[in-house]
């Protein structure tokens, strides 16, 4: 009996699952296809989910907390929004280099939170297909590649896709967390 729901024992299921399974990588580049705004950071080129994208700017120095990672530059005041700033310089052991007219920060939403990226300048918009989609090679515990999402090419160089919400980690939003403000105090 030949029906559409049957399929030959040679050819896979078709991948319609709940719970994507973390060892297919069919399933994670089919998740990550879609339109990226690609940067560039020292001699690499990265790119993040455009959807996640907030507003890009200019460069402007945030304030400083104590006691932050080196990496958390600080938090700026965005229209009422304290939004953590990350330098992905930093973030990623890049080699650190004075801020330019091209350096911006891209303000990146996950749900209701906010942070801001500083990158070395912004490239180009990407149309990436699963087919182009390479996964991320395990590297163990050596490296710690979670923030990817996978890879992709373009022309001579490969383009590192991010994860954003992985990108922040737990130590920002810890700093920024809403907590009740003592009396007279503010919320941050």
């Amino acid at each position: 009996m030949n029906n559409a729901l049957s399929t030959p024992a040679s050819t896979p299921a078709p991948a319609v699952v709940s719970i994507p399974d973390p060892g297919d990588d069919t399933l994670q580049s089919a998740s990550v296809a879609g339109q990226y705004l690609s940067f560039i950071l020292g001699d690499e080129e990265y790119a993040i989910e455009i959807l996640a994208v907030r507003e890009i700017r200019g460069w402007s120095k945030p304030t400083r907390i104590p006691n932050a990672p080196p990496f958390m530059l600080g938090v700026l005041n965005l229209r009422g929004a304290v939004v953590p700033i990350i330098d992905l310089r930093l973030r990623f052991s890049v080699e650190k280099i004075a801020y330019t007219a091209t350096t911006v920060v891209i303000v990146v939403a996950i749900g209701k939170r906010q942070f801001g990226i500083v990158v070395d300048g912004v490239s180009d918009v990407l149309d990436v297909s699963a087919e182009e989609v390479c996964p991320v090679p395990d590297f163990g515990v050596a490296i710690d590649v979670d923030y990817l999402r996978g890879l992709t090419t373009r022309e001579d160089h490969m383009i590192m896709l991010l994860d954003p919400a992985r990108l922040a980690g737990g130590e920002v939003w810890d700093l920024v967390a809403d907590k009740k403000a003592p009396e007279g105090g503010v919320n941050l």
